[in-house]
């Protein structure tokens, strides 16, 4: 039946580990089968090697971007698009956004990135909205790591 699914996309973010995360909720993390996903979109904010290392342990396509926590040395880019099937998903952090989660800041990126969807994080607050026809998805915090935005 997984044949006729699709790819199976794994979308995360907001690591933070150690910093404000210990670890991926070990009910989760039993969930994460390498090579059961095609692709992992992560909104940045790892904030280490490993947890780049582990992401890419997952899955084939491990797509990153950099979050404003990230060393430089994770070689991770600001901005990038990514094509699922039929479908052109635009991946930032969400620090780029002012304010800082604006369903009208994201639809900018979103028209410069030509996204059908924009995956953001920053906020730690899972949400999936559709504005203007473009689905604006920010997965929270997959760690549960605290947010410096809501406390």
């Amino acid at each position: 039946m997984a044949a006729n699914f699709g790819e199976l996309v794994l979308v995360c973010g907001d690591l933070h580990i150690p910093q404000r995360g210990a670890d991926i909720p070990v009910k989760f993390k039993k969930l994460l089968t390498p090579n059961k996903m095609q692709h992992i979109l992560c909104t940045g904010n790892l904030t280490s090697a490993s947890s780049l290392s582990m992401l890419r342990s997952l899955a084939p396509n491990v797509h990153c971007v950099s979050g404003d926590m990230d060393p430089a040395s994770l070689g991770l880019v600001d901005r990038k698009v990514v094509v699922v099937g039929s479908f052109r998903i635009g991946l930032i952090h969400g620090h780029q956004s002012v304010p800082w989660g604006s369903a009208a800041s994201l639809s900018s990126l979103a028209r410069q990135m030509s996204a059908d969807i924009l995956v953001s994080g920053h906020t730690h607050e899972a949400a999936v909205a559709n504005v203007d026809g473009v689905w604006h998805v920010n997965p929270g915090s997959i760690t549960g790591a605290y947010s410096a935005v809501s406390g």
